[in-house]
């Protein structure tokens, strides 16, 4: 009972709540720049490259070994090295990379104009004087009185 009270604990946090709304943005987010390459971006390099699509360019190793499957003919696969593949996830990765810096930035500079505001609305605050409070009607009554005895005394 105390692991499942330390679990419940632990999954009504806040910062795990963020942190699992922030991992299912970023599943959605990679399906989409995935998308982005391989169905935007590919294509053109594509063409770029004489129609070959870039994750087809391999280096072959070993030629396939096509057989009947049995222990006389054997059927072996391929061997290649998939240079091509590892450039898309490598293009995946950085257009990935830029969004988020780019997004991080965005936050940063939108936290500082508030930041900035707030601090201009403290010093504001702070250099306001406070208005002085009427006089009573007692501190209006005194004055008079003080002022009559000074210019009798004149």
């Amino acid at each position: 009972m105390k692991f499942f009270k330390e679990f419940k604990e632990f999954i009504n946090r806040g910062n795990v709540v963020d942190m699992a709304v922030g991992v299912v943005i970023a599943t959605a987010f990679g399906k989409i720049t995935s998308s982005l390459v391989a169905d935007i971006i590919m294509p053109v390099v594509g063409m770029l490259t004489g129609g070959v699509a870039l994750q087809d360019m391999k280096a072959t190793l070993k030629d396939p070994v096509i057989g009947t499957g049995t222990v006389e003919a054997p059927e072996f696969a391929e061997v290649a090295i998939m240079y091509g593949n590892f450039i898309q996830t490598i293009i995946d990765f950085i257009i990935i990379a830029l969004s988020v810096f780019v997004f991080v930035k965005v936050v940063e500079k939108a936290k500082n104009v508030r930041l900035k505001k707030q601090e201009e609305a403290e010093a504001a605050v702070e250099e306001a004087p406070a208005p002085e409070p009427e006089p009573t009607k007692e501190e209006v009554l005194l004055a008079e009185i003080r002022d009559i005895l000074k210019k009798n005394n004149q």
